[in-house]
């Protein structure tokens, strides 16, 4: 239980109707999960208005509203708090209901298209190994130390993230990485946080059905660099322009990575192969398990982290070398046929060709590349022919199929996928919308030696169609069928 005026702590208020010196069990923005003596906070969504389900929230028993603006039916006995945002809001109430737990570990924020996952992941294995007790936050899974929870969201509601991190105050946890996505970042989920640090990996075409425009969208995280506070630090990939664009304003101590300018972490590529990359990391070299430049950028993002969060270089460089990928990022097999199977989570125009050039720079070009790629359903469809565009072209052959179709038909999103496919590649391609089929039809495609790249999923275990969850794992699919192939 909390008194409502503490927990209103750093809210800014645009009037109250009320007491506010009364005690509340819970806080909660769904007005479905409200009980007796509960606070509501009616916040305005993209397709659903909590100011619609007030009524709603008090017949289930909360004792207190927060609002952007006060109902017309004002009740006797219900505190009413109308509040200049409240998302904004629910960010400060639920880090004061979970007493500031943020404050009590070192966060680490990670934001950018490509790479959270990646380097939060490694980074929370890098300190594990260097036995001290961490957090994640990640797209694939949340973990209090040792203990396992699913993950639903990139970046959880704040309510969410406040709890996880009251957990691992709980259980003794001084460091915590967590992804940070421009939704959870536009969505206030991250405000009323202390970030010890901040990291930018790269920007590029996505989320562009919910942030109208680019410069919207790359707003939207510097947003995150500019609340840092002074004693914080913030290291950009200082390779990609919008590295210095997260700068202008922040008020973090400012550090740089990059593999082709001068940057306070440089990283260059000694050697690039399936089993590794060898680095040189400043004046250092290392061997990491991790494949392609775009892994060579996340190792120097998670190096300087490391670094600068009081690690030694030598330490670093040794649990570096012995870290290893990421479910569903470059994770690969190579069956008896000498058939290489890789499945990669790339769902963005920029990832694709990442990976894309990364096995092209490896292979020998005696082997045929045989891609794998669909698009999402109900997301942003002018990414659709980019990545028809990036397949076909770097791609011997190329299957398009669907992702998570949702409520859309696979067959009008493997239309819009194909706009991109140029003529001289039009015989590279063929469309299969059954996505099992489409690795079942790539397996038996593959000679001796090929090399086929299942892309768009990765760590994901299911597939989203028409509102239903159904089990779907591409990398125990392409195992199943590789194996069918040696009967």
């Amino acid at each position: 239980m909390a008194e409502l005026k503490d927990i209103l702590y750093k809210v800014t208020i645009n009037a109250v109707v009320g007491s506010t010196s009364v005690a509340i069990n819970n806080i909660h923005f769904d007005s479905r999960a409200v009980s007796k003596g509960d606070v509501f906070v009616a916040i305005k969504g993209a397709t659903v208005d909590g100011h619609d389900y007030i009524q709603k929230a008090l017949s289930l028993g909360a004792i207190a509203v927060v609002c952007e603006t006060l109902p017309d039916d004002i009740q006797n006995g219900i505190t009413y708090i109308e509040v200049e945002d409240t998302s904004s809001a629910l960010a400060y109430m639920a880090s004061n209901y979970y007493d500031n737990p943020s404050s009590n570990l070192r966060l680490i924020g990670v934001t950018g298209t490509n790479g959270k996952t990646t380097v939060t992941t490694l980074l929370y294995q890098l300190f594990k190994k260097a036995g001290y007790k961490v957090g994640l936050l990640s797209t694939v899974k949340i973990m209090v130390d040792n203990t396992e929870y699913k993950a639903t969201h990139t970046t959880p509601d704040s309510i969410t993230i406040n709890k996880y991190l009251k957990l691992m105050n709980d259980a003794g946890v001084e460091f915590c990485f967590m992804e940070v996505s421009s939704h959870g970042i536009h969505q206030k989920r991250s405000e009323g946080l202390q970030f010890e640090g901040g990291v930018f990996t790269n920007l590029s075409h996505d989320h562009l059905d919910y942030h109208s425009t680019f410069a919207e969208y790359r707003d939207v995280k510097k947003s995150f660099f500019d609340h840092l506070p002074k004693q914080a630090f913030a290291l950009v990939n200082i390779d990609d322009k919008n590295g210095v664009v997260m700068l202008q304003n922040t008020k973090a101590k400012q550090y740089s990575y990059a593999l082709k300018t001068y940057a306070d972490y440089k990283a260059q590529v000694l050697e690039n192969e399936l089993s590794g990359l060898l680095l040189k990391l400043n004046e250092s070299e290392l061997w990491t398990r991790l494949i392609g430049d775009f892994n060579a950028y996340n190792v120097a993002a998670i190096y300087g982290t490391a670094e600068l969060l009081g690690l030694e270089k030598v330490e670093i460089l040794r649990l570096i070398s012995e870290l290893e990928s990421v479910s569903g990022r470059f994770q690969y097999m190579i069956s008896d046929e000498k058939i290489t199977a890789i499945v990669d989570y790339a769902h963005t125009p920029d990832a694709l060709k990442n990976v894309l050039e990364t096995i092209n720079s490896i292979r020998t070009k005696n082997e045929a590349l045989i891609t794998v790629v669909g698009c999402g359903g109900d997301r942003d469809k002018t990414k659709r022919p980019k990545m028809g565009h990036i397949a076909s072209a770097l791609s011997n052959k190329v299957i398009f199929t669907s992702d998570n179709p949702r409520s859309e038909k696979p067959e009008v999103i493997i239309e819009g996928i194909e706009k991109g496919v140029e003529p001289q590649n039009f015989k590279k391609v063929i469309s299969i919308s059954d996505r099992k089929q489409a690795i079942k039809t790539a397996c038996q495609m593959a000679n001796s030696n090929d090399i086929i790249l299942i892309a768009g999923k990765g760590h994901e275990t299911y597939q989203e169609i028409n509102g239903e969850r159904f089990d779907f794992d591409d990398y125990q699919i392409v195992q199943e069928c590789l194996k069918q192939l040696q009967k």
